[in-house]
């Protein structure tokens, strides 16, 4: 026989309507109600009827989260922690992969996701008209990219204040000759890679140390890309003593480069990455930590409470921690002249 909901309330000494909130997920029930229902349910084999919730409710049960690309890890690790919390909830997740232009103006002309998700995950920035597009679904909106916009609860880091430690880390070890490695804006709007600059840019100049233009480079937030940038800046006429690569994956390639051409690290060149990848312990990387996953999972949690909270307002702009992790990547330069 089908175990009905009616069923579980009875068994749980509770209403009805207290097992559906229970074991949705929704506020109202406590811990030790939730899990004196979650345990019956399970006892007694009952498994919530999507079709019947979405029509009592109206909702779809699916959140739609949009990645500009799916197979970098900063975004696989953002969509699968969210994933985890959606699918905890009793939500699925509907993924937009929109890594070419082409592909990101065909979603935002024709808006696929309409009447089809209750809430949207943005891991890319919109630009004005496409912020504009996604509020017209008139559903929750969160964000783990970028600032703060209307509309929108965005939940991320301070990248300047991430950058200047990194930074100024290389400076207080007497490092003069600083390069940096960073991925270009580009059509993805990005803000993170000109926040991340402007800090490089300030700590030199607090210390003194005149910009070289020759000292940069585009890495495109990728291990190969980094190994390229690299080696463009070893070709300097005055090579960095020091680099700050502004993610952990383009870093992996600056180790790359500097072993090909037989450097040792940090007693030739010092680096410092930005992200704690799950390697960059293995590897002992130096780096600025940040939450990923945990960014993810509260953007989730966030867009499920305004689900189960009609009516409140977006969260803004939530900031979480990050700190420099010092491992085997940095020290000071070696005397050898002018650094």
């Amino acid at each position: 026989m089908t175990v009905s909901i009616t069923d579980v309330a009875r068994a749980a000494g509770v209403s009805a309507s207290t097992v559906s909130r229970a074991l949705r997920g929704q506020p109202g029930v406590s811990d030790e109600v939730r899990a004196q229902i979650t345990a019956v349910a399970g006892r007694l084999g009952y498994t919530a009827s999507r079709s019947a919730s979405s029509l009592a409710s109206g909702r779809t049960f699916t959140i739609g989260v949009v990645v500009p690309y799916v197979g970098r890890w900063f975004f696989g690790t953002v969509l699968d922690a969210a994933e985890h919390v959606f699918s905890a909830a009793g939500y699925d997740v509907l993924l937009y992969n929109l890594g070419s232009p082409e592909t990101r103006k065909r979603f935002f002309t024709k808006m696929p996701v309409r009447k089809r998700v209750d809430a949207v995950l943005s891991l890319l920035i919109p630009d004005e008209e496409e912020a504009a597009a996604l509020r017209s679904l008139g559903v929750p909106l969160a964000s783990t990219v970028g600032g703060a916009r209307p509309g929108f609860t965005v939940v991320g880091i301070d990248d300047r204040a991430g950058a200047e430690s990194a930074v100024r880390h290389l400076v207080n070890l007497g490092h003069r000759r600083i390069g940096m490695i960073s991925g270009s804006s580009g059509p993805q709007h990005w803000t993170t890679p000109l926040a991340r600059r402007q800090a490089y840019l300030d700590v030199l100049a607090e210390a003194g140390i005149a910009h070289d233009p020759a000292l940069e480079a585009d890495g495109d937030y990728t291990v190969d890309g980094g190994e390229r940038a690299m080696t463009e800046l070893l070709a300097a006429s005055r090579p960095p003593t020091a680099v700050f690569a502004q993610s952990d994956e383009m870093a992996m390639g600056v180790l790359r480069a500097l072993r090909r051409h037989r450097l040792k690290v940090p007693e030739d060149v010092s680096v410092v990455g930005f992200d704690d990848h799950e390697l960059s312990d293995v590897i002992g990387l130096t780096t600025v930590a940040q939450p990923v996953a945990g960014q993810g999972a509260e953007a989730a949690r966030l867009l499920l409470r305004q689900l189960d909270e009609p009516g409140a307002e977006p969260s803004g702009h939530v900031q979480m921690p990050i700190r420099l992790v010092l491992r085997e990547t940095t020290a000071p330069p070696r005397p050898r002249g002018p650094q």
